[in-house]
């Protein structure tokens, strides 16, 4: 076991909630119990190995448990790094925040009075999309265009250049679809303001005035310190080390590429619950940065995916009983990473792993840590009703499609629902078609199994919704997929 501390100056921040007033003074992080807490769920949940970093009264507490390769069985340190998934759009949120704070952009302004070279096939949509729809998955671009650029500067350009032909999941501002394609749109938005590729903008915007010296985009950065493999199995049981570190493509990096140690992300985190000041007290971003990012941009029908109950700028958006929180999950070739921050009480918590059944070892921790240290009631696990609801199926039956995925909904014999979720076109090779019997939640939510419990705790939540022109559509994984028949 091992810890170490680093010092802030953050005062006394207080929540308010359905559980009333509280306070992270007195609150005191107990080292050795969390250790031991961390070690036992790591088994319990096959994970091999994890870190977990902890910000609460001004410390950050830094935990490590098990091995970074179950191959070689090097241990992991509180300053081995990971793959961080999809938390890396957080960091190109705050990156552009800081340009749109600088006076170089408009989060109102069109996407192509920045970057003209940016279109998607409808020129009307292309008009329309702004950075702020970009920033909090409004803009209707698709979540699965993995388009490799190559390995070069320009890789971000040529993406672009790539995207205009991939198709909207839906029409902008009709509703939140998870979208990577944008990320790597904003990060080419960088690039142009600054001069600079995203991953230097990256580094000497955020990364060098933090302080994070575990903190980086490229794989070769990676080889100076002890690294997390990936590993791949079935639930319930050890997982062996994945074929490849890491497949994607370095134009991924703004939407799916930080690597990062657990403490530095919460460092990275504490800028945020800091108002927008580094360590030195010098100023990254505004407060208004800091609150507009927070501020919720719009609602999100499917709950349960990521916890989610609604979208900031980058930010997902957290009401816990009252209290407000943000946060970001992040996988990576069986890496999955949890950020979770409750700005009113002062606490940060990141979670990295490298395989196993992760989000279940992610709920039962969390959900004790911010018990303890943020006053912090976790949603118990998405599952089907316990007495399911006599629901007509018939609005819900038929083909929803959006680039790369059909999804089609049938009715079986028995009189349930059944979920074919099959990749089509330049995915059509990702994975086999998925085969899942849909469990009633509500009239419109459904509980689907075999995703496995890295995804989705026991059951995916399947959420059944309607765009704000009337179209219908279902949410599969935070994307929202139009019905077609």
């Amino acid at each position: 076991m091992s810890t170490t501390v680093d010092w802030n100056e953050q005062g006394d921040w207080t929540a308010v909630g359905d559980w009333g007033a509280w306070s992270s003074q007195g609150h005191k992080v107990d080292v050795a119990r969390w250790q031991a807490r961390l070690d036992e769920l790591r088994a319990v949940h096959h994970v091999p190995g994890a870190a977990l970093a902890i910000l609460a009264d001004g410390e950050i507490h830094e935990l490590a448990s098990g091995v970074l390769h179950r191959g070689t069985g090097v241990e992991v340190t509180p300053d081995s790094v990971f793959l961080s998934g999809s938390v890396a759009k957080v960091y190109t949120a705050t990156l552009v925040m800081r340009l749109a704070d600088m006076g170089l952009l408009d989060l109102d302004a069109p996407v192509v009075e920045v970057l003209p070279e940016f279109g998607t096939p409808d020129p009307e949509a292309t008009r329309a999309i702004t950075i702020r729809q970009l920033l909090s998955h409004t803009g209707g671009v698709t979540n699965d265009f993995t388009y490799d650029a190559g390995r070069g500067d320009d890789c971000l350009a040529k993406y672009v250049a790539a995207a205009r032909s991939v198709a909207l999941d839906c029409p902008p501002g009709t509703a939140v679809s998870y979208g990577s394609l944008g990320y790597v749109v904003l990060g080419r938005v960088v690039e142009v303001l600054t001069g600079l590729t995203w991953d230097q903008a990256l580094k000497d915007l955020l990364f060098a005035p933090l302080g994070l010296e575990r903190s980086m985009t490229l794989p070769e950065e990676a080889l100076r310190f002890r690294v997390a493999m990936s590993h791949l199995g079935e639930p319930g049981q050890d997982p062996d080390p994945a074929p490849a570190w890491d497949l994607m493509s370095r134009s991924a990096g703004p939407y799916g590429r930080v690597i990062v140690s657990a403490g530095d992300m919460v460092r990275f985190a504490r800028l945020h619950l800091d108002g927008g000041t580094a360590p030195d007290g010098s100023r990254l971003l505004s407060a208004e940065a800091v609150a507009a990012m927070q501020r919720r941009e719009a609602d999100v029908p499917d709950k349960w995916t990521v916890s989610a109950d609604g979208w900031g700028l980058g930010w997902t958006l957290y009401d816990w009983d009252g209290i407000a929180g943000c946060g970001h999950d992040g996988a990576a070739i069986g890496q999955y990473a949890y950020l979770r921050v409750v700005p009113q009480a002062g606490v940060a918590i990141a979670l990295m792993t490298n395989g196993g059944s992760a989000r279940l070892l992610y709920a039962d921790l969390f959900r004790e840590l911010l018990a303890e240290l943020a006053g912090v009631r976790m949603p118990e696990p998405f599952a089907p009703a316990a007495e399911p609801p006599q629901i007509d199926l018939t609005p819900l039956l038929g083909t929803y499609k959006r680039e790369g995925v059909v999804i089609t909904v049938t009715r079986k014999d028995d009189g349930g629902a059944h979920m074919r979720y099959e990749f089509v076109d330049g995915m059509k090779d990702l994975s086999p078609p998925l085969d899942m019997d849909l469990e009633p939640v509500s009239d419109t939510v459904f509980a689907a199994s075999g995703a496995g419990p890295s995804f989705s705790e026991d059951y995916m939540p399947v959420v059944f919704s309607t765009l704000s022109n009337g179209v219908p559509c279902v949410y599969v994984g935070m994307r929202a997929t139009p019905k077609v028949a």
